[in-house]
């Protein structure tokens, strides 16, 4: 193994060239791209595009539409080998990334190695959709660290992005490329704790409810009708749902119970589930539930269906908070 101009271990391989992203890695590589302008981000990403369709590597790229758009056209016939996502309606929820590059991963199990661009962070992000940003860049080392190689570059936009992101993200991606340079991160975290902190104050609550297996029926109905008053029927229907299945997890696996909670916040519908249990996988919710396992099946429809999923898990007991647009 070598360190390649990027900065990080590379193979060694005649064919590895200059230019960005024409080193082969050896495991996942996780890298941060801080970009200053529009030129900068598209001609690093189209040269790392390109050196991976030379080597003959899959490439999937997940970027806001404007930015997708862009790069596709600049990509001109090379586009069609390319699996293009956008990331404003598959990372409204963070939560349901790592899913869908597990996927593309899966997807191509016979390929030596693969690569990715994925941008979940703007300026447009609330600071409850940042924080789970955060969070869901924190646990990509752990997602993929252990499988095949394939390198993902995530670009943050220097020019409009806080410094707090930009510190964010040198603790979430073991690399970081700036100003053309790439190098290891000093203060990369390889194993955060991703349930760790306190969610903001609830709005005034419109109701609470202790709930148990005897009462569950009853919450239900009180859900469903709060829910028809500020939801759409369908949009109500999936809060009503995903609320009664991580009840059933509190139930399960948090003490046999718990206390329900729900509000409206601006524009969202908010229910929240607190119960005596702590959860001890980092990945819960984001990985695919195998069969017709009852086990991580609960926050895994959560994550699909509702706009947010807010979860914090401690000593005191864990919380999970669902968030749907009114």
């Amino acid at each position: 193994m070598t360190v390649g101009q990027r900065g990080g271990p590379v193979a060694n391989t005649a064919g590895a060239g200059g230019g960005p992203g024409h080193e082969v890695v050896s495991g996942f590589r996780h890298e941060a791209f801080f970009y200053d302008s529009a030129d900068a981000f598209l001609a690093t990403t189209t040269a790392f595009v390109e050196a991976g369709l030379d080597a003959g590597e899959p490439v999937m790229v997940a970027l806001p539409p404007e930015k997708l758009e862009v790069l596709r056209h600049r990509l001109g016939c090379g586009a069609s080998q390319v699996r293009m996502v956008d990331m404003a309606r598959l990372g409204r929820n963070p939560a349901r990334i790592i899913p869908a590059w597990r996927l593309f991963v899966d997807d191509h199990r016979d390929s030596v190695a693969l690569r990715g661009i994925g941008e979940p962070i703007w300026t447009a992000r609330t600071p409850d959709e940042l924080a789970e940003c955060h969070r869901h860049e924190a646990l990509l080392t752990t997602a993929f660290s252990a499988g095949r190689p394939w390198w993902l570059l995530c670009p943050y936009d220097t020019g409009v992005l806080s410094r707090d992101v930009l510190a964010q993200a040198r603790r979430s991606h073991r690399f970081v490329d700036e100003g053309g340079h790439s190098s290891l991160s000093p203060t990369f975290d390889p194993s955060p704790s991703v349930f760790e902190g306190t969610l903001p104050d609830p709005g005034p609550l419109v109701g609470e409810q202790s709930f148990d297996e005897g009462s569950l029926r009853g919450l239900r109905a009180v859900v469903s009708a709060w829910a028809a008053e500020v939801l759409p029927p369908d949009r109500a229907a999936d809060l009503v749902l995903v609320t009664h299945e991580v009840a059933c997890n509190s139930i399960r696996h948090g003490g046999g119970g718990g206390t329900v909670r729900y509000w409206v916040d601006g524009e969202v519908a908010v229910v929240e589930v607190r119960d005596e249990g702590r959860l001890q996988e980092p990945l819960a919710g984001r990985e695919f539930p195998p069969g017709y396992a009852e086990a991580g099946r609960g926050l895994w429809l959560a994550n699909q269906l509702c706009d947010l999923v807010q979860l914090r898990s401690s000593p005191d007991g864990t919380c999970v908070r669902l968030r749907l647009s009114v």
